[in-house]
């Protein structure tokens, strides 16, 4: 009989060990960014640049489907354009760190056992619905920013559903890794471990620059998708057009309708003309994060309701000749009708408006969200 020593012994389980490892492709794991310093560092500004999409998201939800509780300023004017721009910009900058993020941990896959308790088991779990979670809401998101949308689920719905998935089981991580994540962001990182950072730093930048140019007027000259916020009629984009919303032709025998305490008053275009003017310049900020800003001159709303008896800082419903669009209906809450900067646009950069831009008239308000800036505008009811 052959006597295994302990060092033979020892032998034998490291050839076995590394069977196993081959088995699994371990031994190709040999990078010195699957490291726990350089996870720690990259997590924590894929946590910040999440924290700031998922807060900027439920902004922009709570804008177009506001709570009793809610409140959103019509100032500074250029507040919405902000929050959506740096909600795109964050979402963009993500995706090359989240990449980075699944590389360097990407190995533990391969451990064995697979799970080692119920607590380790519920950990894989909650890593599993983040990443798919976290996906998703990138994915959709970088295909709502083209318009794009090929699924047949309603975007703002499910996007918004799983921010909370998304963003839920980035905190239970957190808290979980935390201790980790505070001991290894104290350790040194040396050359190599450093470039893989600088180069995923170096991405997430460069996609910025590429996205960012549709919402930031100083990136437009380089960034390759800033057509979005350059071109259009009247110098302007158009995201849903006249043909679209099925308003084909305006009728001779429009009026517009401000119904108000004291009944419903019919105004005609050359009426509204008539009225007090006010020049403004003003930004149309769209969802998906591109925007910009146009000269635009109108009736003011408050001079609208004045005129029906309605109070300052009534909410008003926007109706619009669109008859059959998700927002052919809109309301206008007081904040925005006792502000002196929201219009009755009647004319775009001195320009009568173009069909596609809402003739015969359309609102234009500081701090709005574009899909709630209602074009074709035919009636305004004061509900407040």
């Amino acid at each position: 009989m052959v006597r295994r020593t302990p060092e033979v012994l020892t032998r034998l389980q490291d050839s076995a060990n590394r069977a196993q490892d081959k088995a699994f492709g371990l031994l190709k794991f040999k990078s010195l960014v699957h490291d726990p310093r350089v996870t720690s560092r990259v997590g924590t500004w894929l946590g910040i640049a999440f924290t700031i999409c998922f807060v900027t998201g439920v902004l922009s939800h709570f804008i177009q489907h506001p709570a009793p509780w809610f409140y959103w300023p019509s100032r500074p004017i250029n507040l919405y354009r902000i929050t959506q721009g740096a909600h795109v910009i964050s979402g963009v900058a993500a995706i090359p760190l989240l990449i980075a993020k699944l590389w360097t941990v990407y190995p533990k896959l391969f451990e064995r056992p697979a799970v080692k308790s119920l607590l380790h088991a519920l950990e894989r779990i909650s890593i599993l619905v983040l990443a798919g979670a976290a996906f998703f809401e990138l994915a959709t998101g970088t295909f709502n920013a083209a318009q794009n949308y090929p699924w047949s689920f309603f975007f703002p719905t499910a996007h918004y559903a799983v921010a909370w998935v998304a963003f839920g089981s980035l905190l239970v991580h957190i808290a979980v890794k935390l201790p980790l994540i505070r001991e290894h962001r104290r350790k040194e990182i040396d050359v190599s471990r450093r470039a893989f950072l600088r180069t995923t730093w170096l991405t997430s930048g460069v996609a910025v620059l590429v996205f960012g140019g549709s919402t930031i007027p100083f990136l437009r000259n380089v960034s390759a998708l800033s057509e979005r916020s350059n071109n259009g009629e009247q110098g302007l984009p158009v995201n849903r057009t006249a043909a679209q919303a099925n308003v084909v032709t305006v009728d001779s025998s429009w009026r517009l309708e401000v119904a108000g305490p004291n009944g419903t008053t019919l105004f005609s275009r050359e009426q509204l003309q008539s009225m007090r003017q006010t020049t403004a310049a003003l930004p149309i900020a769209c969802v998906e994060g591109w925007s910009q800003t146009a000269t635009w001159s109108g009736v003011p709303v408050m001079d609208l309701l004045k005129a029906v008896g309605a109070p300052a800082g009534s909410a008003v419903r926007v109706s619009s000749l669109e008859r059959a669009g998700l927002y052919n209906s809109t309301t206008l809450p007081g904040v925005h009708t006792s502000d002196p900067l929201t219009l009755l646009a009647l004319r775009l950069e001195g320009k009568v408006l173009d069909l596609d831009h809402g003739y015969p008239c359309r609102i234009i308000a500081p701090s709005r969200p574009g899909v709630l800036q209602t074009k074709w505008v035919r009636r305004l009811e004061v509900i407040t």
